[in-house]
């Protein structure tokens, strides 16, 4: 938005604030995304999303497309606060990442169960890296104390290399774009952009970028999701997932999901950039009791 100094504080709350009305508006979509993403050639349940979204509420309810928004929304706060707050430093976009990566790994298992349950009616059984299982569906605290009684911390961070791959180069797209967008509406020299423009900027850098590094979010997807069906492929590292889409399902696989992540990403970084606009954090801050020096 404008040049003026926003403090540190005030920048965390815009973003978290930003976050939670962003991902509650958007969840669907993103379970969409999630559910695209890890269909593989020969176990399609979905030809788009509207397909994907419509077999949703009619096998799941309509609250089936909020699977895993608990755990988003419950760590979406620091995430985005700390993403939108300190979006110069890429050592802090390192940091975002940590508290990135449980959530998406917890998120992703919830949002696909649906469509595994789906395809044990068709396939019977369901495959993890282990062998076969036997499918439910499980709670986030069930997944975390499997994942840390099995695997132990490094569970919860799965993909953590191929979270990094995506989040770094979206940053370094992101918030150069939204930079040079924003300025073009400012009013004259020094004045500060209207908030329709910061919008819009935040939309369209937001989907630009999310495109961009969708191949990425591909394979971290893929990467993170323990179960599967039985006749789809299981990755070692991020070499062997990629070598194997490109061998069983082609270049056109890595863009699974784009246009649902850039629905996803448009409106919430749009969102975002009205909230720092309206001057939520300050006004949150000025009800605080002020500490005497």
């Amino acid at each position: 938005m404008a040049d003026k100094q926003i403090s540190l504080p005030a920048k965390l709350i815009n973003g978290g604030v930003a976050g939670l009305i962003g991902v509650t508006c958007v969840f669907p979509i993103d379970l969409a995304k999630t559910r695209l993403q890890n269909q593989q050639n020969g176990s399609r349940l979905y030809t788009s999303m509207s397909d994907c979204l419509i077999k949703t509420i009619r096998s799941e309810g309509y609250f089936g497309m909020y699977r895993g928004a608990a755990v988003n929304l419950t760590l979406v706060t620091p995430e985005k606060a700390i993403k939108l707050a300190v979006s110069s430093n890429l050592v802090c976009v390192v940091l975002q990442v940590i508290v990135t990566t449980p959530m998406e790994m917890l998120k992703i298992q919830l949002q696909d169960a649906g469509r595994i349950a789906a395809q044990r009616k068709l396939m019977p059984q369901a495959v993890t890296p282990e062998g076969p299982v036997e499918l439910k569906s499980p709670t986030a605290m069930q997944l975390t104390r499997q994942l840390l009684k099995e695997k132990g911390i490094a569970g919860l961070y799965k993909g953590l290399g191929a979270t990094l791959l995506r989040d770094v180069p979206f940053s370094i797209i992101y918030f150069p774009l939204f930079a040079n967008l924003n300025n073009l509406g400012k009013r004259g020299v020094d004045g500060p952009a209207p908030f329709y423009v910061s919008f819009i900027s935040g939309c369209i850098a937001g989907s630009t970028a999310a495109v961009a590094v969708n191949p990425v979010d591909v394979i971290k997807t893929r990467l993170q999701s323990l179960t599967r069906g039985s006749q789809e492929d299981t990755y070692s590292g991020v070499t062997d997932c990629i070598r194997k889409i490109l061998r069983k399902e082609g270049p056109a696989a890595f863009l699974k999901g784009a246009y649902c992540r850039a629905l996803v990403i448009a409106p919430l970084f749009g969102i975002a950039q009205v909230v720092y606009f309206l001057g939520v954090g300050e006004l949150i801050l000025s009800y605080l009791p002020k500490r005497n020096n």
